[in-house]
């Protein structure tokens, strides 16, 4: 099992935890990847957030949505919703995206469902985050639970595929090279 640590502001904040103790949980968990998500906070917190991380991390750091910010870390992720405030193509959108996140950074998306998977094959993507496996309490809007037919959507991605959403150490997949945990599980 390979670890993509999702680190989201607000429960941290709910559960009064620092960054830097998250941080150190997740290099003692051996997480490869820190995804830093923050939904409330303007950029120039973020972007604080992100310089404090990079100074106690040396893993990829990938910042959820705040593409602006692609400077201060290895790439970024972001979900349906915001790939189409970009273009209500989301491959459209996709090609946009990258043309600000270059060929050297990181870029992810979510996906949910078979079509979405065979959308993002379009893309010029380095992995895809494909769920949600089961219901999880850091997100409030699940809508879509793929359980055991997560892993057979994840055969048709032709990038890497991250599970997401109440997974759990544990958790075992044929198809799928991370395992997302997010703050709630890691801790």
């Amino acid at each position: 099992m390979r670890l993509y640590a999702l680190c989201d502001q607000d429960l941290l904040d709910k559960r009064g935890l620092s960054l830097e103790d998250y941080i150190r949980i997740a290099k003692e968990q051996n997480a490869e990847i820190i995804q830093y998500r923050n939904k409330s906070a303007d950029l120039h917190f973020i972007k604080q957030q992100l310089i404090k991380i990079r100074n106690i991390y040396n893993g990829f750091l990938i910042v959820n949505d705040a593409y602006e910010l692609i400077d201060f870390c290895d790439g970024v992720h972001v979900g349906q919703e915001d790939l189409r405030a970009i273009d209500p193509d989301p491959i459209k959108a996709a090609k946009i995206l990258r043309e600000v996140v270059k060929k050297d950074k990181i870029l992810g998306i979510s996906t949910h469902n078979k079509e979405e998977v065979l959308q993002a094959n379009e893309m010029d993507l380095n992995y895809i985050g494909l769920g949600a496996y089961r219901n999880t309490n850091t997100k409030d809007n699940v809508t879509t639970i793929l359980g055991d037919r997560l892993d057979e959507i994840a055969s048709l991605s032709k990038h890497y595929v991250a599970a997401i959403g109440g997974v759990k150490k544990s958790d075992k997949f044929s198809h799928v090279t991370y395992h997302v945990i997010g703050s709630g599980l890691l801790l």
